[in-house]
């Protein structure tokens, strides 16, 4: 994480059903769990291949995250035998879920693209005024 990233602990929210909600977005909420879901809609990739999918993502970054998906039972990691071994990573049932309510999120976003705009324009024109 960037230095400049201002960690707040979930266990300062006092509601326990709003800190484990926040605790389970942190972990689907971020760009590269979105990428690594829409990527393995269609089927399991390999690593590399996985990689070239999501895009701009560092090898480490791309590791962490699957890491932390297979730990939340979002992703599975299979390692077929050969030389060198093969890994494929592949979405559960868990992950799958995901698809619906991230499409949901991705319509939102393009329906409301253009307010959205609108709003940051007008902010920054207000800070801009002073």
């Amino acid at each position: 994480m960037a230095a400049t990233h201002t960690h707040v602990p979930f266990t300062t929210i006092p509601d326990v059903g709003l800190r484990a909600a926040a605790e389970v977005l942190a972990g689907i909420g971020d760009r590269w769990t979105v990428f690594v879901i829409h990527a393995l809609w269609p089927g399991p990739l390999r690593h590399r291949a996985l990689q070239r999918a999501v895009g701009d993502v560092s090898q480490r970054m791309l590791t962490f995250t699957l890491r932390r998906m297979q730990r939340d039972g979002l992703v599975t990691r299979t390692v077929r035998p050969a030389v060198p071994p093969q890994v494929e990573y592949a979405l559960t049932g868990l992950g799958r879920s995901l698809v619906v309510p991230l499409h949901a999120l991705y319509a939102w976003t393009v329906e409301h693209r253009p307010e959205l705009a609108a709003a940051r324009a007008r902010h920054a024109a207000e800070r801009a005024a002073g």
